[in-house]
């Protein structure tokens, strides 16, 4: 698991959102990868030898850190039928309810400057950021 921190992801990627009660599937912005960030986990996924045609990136939020909540990233080879799915090419992403819940609306960057060096969440909804940067709470 790669475990990421509050700050961003890019995209204008087509994303769909499996609802639970009726499976309808709906559009729906949930998170969007930064070039950085996209660019970081293709190369991890290589690095890694990650097989992109049958391995999902999930990601989650967990309960975790001084603030609350935090995030999490990893390789996953499963797919809930309540996760949502979204196409980061050539990558699908997983989300489940809970944590999409959670990540309306956020951006994931990746930065390896001064500021601190990993991925970076940018979500408006945190309220409230720990001072390491790890977690965040609603």
């Amino acid at each position: 698991m790669v475990r990421g921190t509050p700050s961003g992801l890019e995209g204008g990627q087509s994303r769909k959102r499996l609802r639970s009660d009726t499976m309808e599937t709906t559009e729906s912005q949930i998170i969007e990868f930064g070039d950085s960030a996209r660019s970081k986990l293709l190369q991890t996924a290589e690095r890694e030898g990650v097989d992109l045609s049958t391995t999902y990136l999930r990601i989650a939020v967990v309960p975790g850190g001084c603030s609350g909540l935090t995030y999490d990233l990893g390789w996953d080879t499963t797919r809930k039928d309540t996760d949502t799915l979204l196409t980061v090419a050539p990558m699908n992403v997983v989300i489940d309810p809970r944590s999409a819940a959670y990540l309306e609306g956020t951006r994931l960057e990746f930065s390896d400057g001064l500021e601190g060096k990993g991925f970076h969440f940018d979500n408006p909804q945190a309220v409230r950021n720990c001072a390491c940067g790890e977690s965040f709470g609603l």
